[in-house]
């Protein structure tokens, strides 16, 4: 069975563009820079930044200011055969231009060795106003050391009388606002963002590989597989990624093969969370984070599905000698679980538009309160809000019938279809197994592996329960 690889795209915060941009896009510092392309003139960015940390001292937050995102995208090497570089760059820039409306500046690289073919891809989480707004002072303004805009000169004035370092005075008839910017977008750091992103380019990647075979998919958490990560250049640590690497393959080959021998996914994804999500997590509890022992925690858990897999055959065997034929799953009733995580991201995209569209909804009605001639400054910014939730939601229904097509069906109504057809017969199989085991059950065919699991599970629960009384500790 052909497993499709997973897509790599990797989202990052920037707190400083200008410095990164002068980074992905210098023949001086990239080795291997094949192309850069830009959506507006460079010093779109340095605007963009100055407007960032001005924004970021006004709202005294603290930390990090975020001048903008970025994105990196990792291509098949197929495509260097096949696509001119600068095609290639384009194609992907003003995929996300078209998509989210921001400008954008993207970079065509290979790592040292060229076995890593990929995209910079930054963006501003900002759009440009068509017309700046420009406010001039219509009196003397005042501005502490925080850039704070205070009522009277005295605010700013030292115990002598003198302008404290740091402050400032904006005379009548000087420009004291610039604004050339809408607010940030929202979306942009949100995980459903980041989702759609992913999903948006790898459906774009596998619309454009030459060889069906090289199609990837996203990696979706919560599944029976384990992805691979990936190697940086000069990684200290690369030699023990790639053991650790070498043995999740093993894990998903033996996944594969317990699938193919008649283990249920249940009880794969039982042996998954026991012993290694809550072996990691109880290591980490006692030892702190190690990654060296993720690799002994991993050995285990394939050494536990080899044994479910052993005693799957057996009680196969054993259930046909008894002529107990074990129920055989139609092909609909097999797809079913794909389906079903195909349901739950349109479930998790619904709600975020519900969510999303009940806070539309509020700030409408802030609008609307918004009267009287005082008001146009905030009646300004909720219709910015108003404007850009509009959008979200606009692009959030839209992707409703994205994920469908991702998955090769053209309309929800279609997925729909197969989906409530697949479940039905998904649920007269699941019956079916179950009598089978109450048969074989009262044959004394019991399901070993699901037995030792609920015991591993009891006495970890007893230990817990004895040292949270106190009668376990030193």
């Amino acid at each position: 069975m052909l497993i499709a690889r997973n897509s790599f795209i990797q989202l990052s915060k920037l707190p400083n563009v200008k410095g990164r941009i002068n980074y992905i896009a210098s023949p001086v510092r990239q080795e291997n820079l094949y192309a850069v392309y830009e959506t507006t003139e460079r010093k779109f960015w340095s605007e963009l930044a100055k407007c960032n940390q001005e924004e970021f001292r006004k709202s005294g937050a603290e930390g990090q200011c975020i001048e903008a995102r970025e994105l990196i995208i990792a291509l098949p090497e197929s495509f260097t055969e096949y696509y001119p570089r600068r095609y290639v760059l384009a194609l992907f820039t003003d995929h996300f231009k078209e998509q989210y409306g921001v400008e954008c500046i993207a970079a065509l690289h290979h790592n040292k060795r060229k076995t890593n073919y990929h995209i910079h891809l930054i963006f501003s989480e900002r759009k440009k106003l068509e017309k700046p707004i420009i406010k001039v002072a219509s009196r003397n303004m005042f501005y502490d050391e925080r850039g704070v805009h205070v009522r009277t000169k005295k605010e700013i004035l030292d115990e002598y009388g003198e302008i404290r370092p740091g402050c400032s005075v904006i005379k009548k008839g000087e420009v004291y606002e610039k604004k050339l910017f809408e607010a940030k977008n929202s979306w942009f750091k949100t995980a459903a963002f980041l989702d759609e992103v992913k999903h948006s380019y790898t459906e774009l990647i596998n619309q454009e590989v030459p060889d069906e075979k090289q199609k990837l998919q996203v990696f979706e958490h919560g599944s029976l597989y384990l992805p691979t990560k990936k190697i940086g250049k000069n990684n200290p640590k690369a030699e023990e990624i790639a053991k650790d690497n070498e043995m999740r393959q093993v894990w998903n080959a033996t996944v594969d093969q317990a699938l193919v021998s008649g283990a249920a996914e249940e009880e794969i994804r039982e042996i998954k969370r026991v012993c290694i999500s809550e072996e990691i997590k109880a290591s980490i509890d006692k030892r702190g984070r190690r990654p060296e022992l993720f690799f002994l925690y991993l050995f285990e858990a394939v050494s536990k599905l080899k044994e479910l897999i052993e005693k799957v055959r057996e009680r196969v065997a054993e259930a046909k000698e008894e002529r107990l034929e074990f129920p055989v799953r139609s092909p609909l009733a097999a797809k079913y679980q794909q389906l079903e995580s195909i349901q739950r991201k349109l479930d998790d995209q619904n709600e975020a538009i519900f969510n999303r569209e009940l806070e539309l909804g509020r700030v409408r009605n802030e609008l609307a309160c918004a009267t009287g001639i005082f008001k146009g400054k905030e009646r300004k910014g909720l219709q910015e809000q108003v404007d850009s939730l509009e959008h979200q939601v606009a692009s959030m229904k839209r992707w409703l019938s994205g994920i469908v097509r991702e998955h090769g069906y053209e309309t929800v109504q279609e997925f729909m279809q197969e989906y409530q057809a697949a479940r039905k017969e998904y649920k007269a199989y699941r019956a079916a197994v179950e009598e089978w085991k109450r048969r074989t059950e009262a044959k004394g065919f019991v399901d070993m592996q699901i037995r030792e699991a609920k015991k591993r599970t009891e006495e970890r629960e007893e230990y817990r329960d004895y040292r949270s009384s106190g009668r376990g500790a030193r």
